[in-house]
């Protein structure tokens, strides 16, 4: 895999790198003839026995794009029908038009007829370029695009797709494949951007070429996880490695009546190679923990100062999982909260979080969006809106490693790239799912990894073993217990879609 597939830019920062490669003498018309090539090519690729082709061209540079694949698929035999819904606006679209009329294709106005006729509908629309509510007729016209019988190519970012936040507006083209180009844009990854980017495809057009490492990797946005990435920031095991190297981890949770949370992170802990793990339950499951899991220690403590001794032979805690808001929950959780230790918060320990904001440095706050809004006080809406800057705004606020679950999971600390997960799939949003993630990063904490790392590998693992145990039974119907024999056998999972390199 190259590189740069794994680098995720912001809108700026990909317009920062096309003007530096124009500045190093690459016209901007030959940027557009090498997407235009690579988009067809795609095409050709995936549908090769598509006849008739729909393009749908708007005014900007991305229409360009679309130009330059209706010219060439007029030139290959194919029945083209070029819709444009503004004029070109650029000195290089106006151009790629030119090209496509010399090959025959002029420009038509867009009918029912059209889409219902076409084996593949072209998306050479809005591109990078929205970044406000759509008007008409863009409108009516994405939406019959979405209704159309036959497969759809968005040219670098489904119109429609906020290509930074990944929020899709109400009339954002649903995609097949999106070819994108330069780098992976952050929006294509969370959000909404993997309902509607299909299957994602980089080419870098060359940009890389003569241009300095700094600006191969431009900002601070972000980063695609991957197992290369993970590999590296797990700690090694020699020969005579035993289980107090692995660390001893600590997991509070487990308030009357829910010991199920606590144990299910406890159990992905030892899975993931944590060396000891301590349920601290409320009392009256002392017995419930150990009748599931007999190689889970259990403490139960009544009041904080029998949580002390505890916290002091710990290398790690994670605090949330079952643990309730009763009186006995929250002097718990103030006294772990209070405590220079590695730790992960999760589920009750949020809430109770989000009552008395405070920051943890060196903690790992992993919020669903529903969490995330009630820390960041703001609706569900707007968290799924910008997911990116929510969890900017998290980490800087509570001082820590935010890791911000959904659809393309977010793991942000200030001052350091944003990671991204594109693993997992829908069959894992089920009860218990966030208990294991939040023993998976626990264990890599009680290793001495750093919390920033721990919070990356974990959700990499977890949405790893997610697609392994997928791939053997399916989505629907998996339960947070499927995962466990999979956390040790992540490597071998197989991708989860396909983005590879267009050349």
């Amino acid at each position: 895999m190259n590189h740069l597939e794994n680098v995720l830019c912001s809108v700026s920062e990909v317009r920062e790198l096309e003007a530096a490669q124009i500045a190093n003498g690459v016209p901007g018309e030959v940027l557009m003839e090498s997407a235009g090539s690579s988009a067809f090519r795609l095409l050709r690729q995936c549908w090769p026995h598509a006849e008739q082709i729909a393009v749908y061209c708007g005014g900007g540079n991305n229409g360009g794009d679309g130009y330059i694949v209706a010219g060439l698929a007029a030139g290959a035999g194919l029945h083209v029908n070029l819709v444009a819904l503004a004029p070109p606006a650029t000195a290089e679209a106006q151009g790629a038009k030119e090209k496509a009329q010399a090959a025959g294709v002029q420009p038509t106005g867009h009918s029912s007829q059209v889409l219902s006729e076409a084996d593949v509908v072209v998306d050479a629309l809005l591109g990078i370029g929205v970044t406000g509510a759509l008007r008409e007729p863009y409108v009516s016209v994405i939406r019959e695009i979405n209704q159309s019988p036959g497969v759809r190519l968005a040219i670098d970012v489904p119109s429609g797709l906020n290509a930074d936040s990944g929020a899709a507006l109400p009339c954002a083209v649903s995609a097949d494949a999106t070819i994108t180009f330069i780098r992976n844009k952050r929006g294509m990854f969370t959000g909404s951007g993997p309902d509607y980017s299909g299957t994602i495809v980089l080419e870098h057009l060359g940009v890389a070429v003569g241009v300095s490492r700094e600006r191969q990797e431009p900002g601070r946005w972000g980063l695609r996880l991957s197992e290369e990435w993970v590999r590296q920031v797990l700690p090694p095991r020699h020969a005579t490695f035993h289980k107090g190297n692995a660390g001893h981890l600590l997991v509070i949770g487990g308030g009357p009546g829910m010991p199920g949370a606590a144990v299910l992170a406890g159990r992905a802990a030892l899975r993931s190679g944590a060396g000891r793990v301590t349920i601290a339950c409320h009392p009256d499951n002392r017995l419930a923990v150990p009748s599931h899991t007999p190689e889970l220690m259990v403490a139960a403590p009544q009041e904080p100062r029998d949580l002390a001794a505890l916290l002091d032979q710990s290398d790690a805690a994670v605090i949330g999982p079952g643990l309730g808001q009763s009186d006995w929950a929250k002097s718990l959780y103030a006294a772990c909260r209070d405590r220079p230790l590695p730790k992960v918060l999760d589920a009750d320990a949020l809430n109770l979080l989000s009552c008395e904001p405070v920051p943890l440095p060196g903690s790992v706050v992993t919020p669903h969006p529903g969490e995330a809004a009630r820390l960041s006080q703001l609706s569900v809406v707007e968290v799924q809106s910008d997911r990116p800057a929510v969890a900017d705004t998290l980490a800087s606020k509570f001082d820590s490693v935010c890791v911000l679950k959904g659809a393309g999971t977010l793991v942000a600390e200030t001052g350091k790239r944003v990671l991204v997960c594109d693993r997992g799939h829908p069959g894992m949003a089920t009860a218990g799912m966030g208990d294991v993630l939040s023993g998976v990063i626990g264990a890599l904490l009680s290793q001495g990894v750093s919390p920033y790392e721990a919070a990356g590998a974990g959700v990499w693992m977890h949405a790893a073993a997610g697609d392994l145990v997928g791939a053997h039974a399916g989505g629907i119907g998996l339960m947070a217990t499927d995962l466990e024999p999979y956390l040790g056998q992540w490597r071998a999972v197989p991708p989860s879609g396909v983005v590879t390199d267009g050349r």
